[in-house]
């Protein structure tokens, strides 16, 4: 039981190493490394199977001790799977967030098409050219009075905030 009890520990401290290589590893390797780890927790786990049928089979002196060890072994490795599966789901996460942006910067945002139907419908409804442009500037404008307004409530605000301070 010994010699099983150490190597299991051995593993899991190759595995807590192999935690911080996945951490620091690139793209097309984080999948092999993962993999490796998760075939190394699996091995552990069958280990500490044996070594829980082991400790019941210690004499009744050492059986409380042995279960202890193996019980803490098990924490450990329960720990570790949990930290790989956070670190997975981290990286899952991350690469949506990835592929969302790529997708949102691969998009061309353009107002023609909606301009040109916006006048297709007013020349179903009769409206006449004429107003068609007054209605154009008068957006024009208003996106001018809209920076403007901004602008001084930014002022105002600075200058209440200087005020009060």
């Amino acid at each position: 039981m010994e010699a099983l009890y150490h190597q299991t520990n051995k593993q899991v401290h190759e595995v807590q190493s192999y935690m911080g290589h996945l951490e620091t590893s690139d793209k097309q390797s984080v999948h092999l490394v993962e993999n490796e780890i998760q075939a190394r927790i699996d091995r552990i786990f069958s280990n500490l199977e044996r070594l829980e049928i082991l400790s019941s089979k210690e004499p009744p002196n050492k059986r409380q001790n042995a279960k202890l060890r193996v019980d803490q072994l098990k924490y450990d490795v329960q720990h570790l799977q949990t930290a790989l599966r956070n670190f997975q789901h981290r990286r899952y996460a991350r690469e949506q967030q990835e592929k969302q942006r790529e997708e949102l910067l691969a998009r061309t945002f353009t107002t023609n098409g909606t301009h040109k139907k916006i006048l297709d419908v007013a020349n179903m409804l009769g409206l006449s050219n004429t107003v068609m442009r007054l209605i154009e500037k008068r957006a024009f404008q208003d996106k001018y009075f809209m920076i403007g307004g901004m602008l001084v409530t930014c002022v105002v605000m600075v200058l209440v905030v200087q005020y009060l301070t």
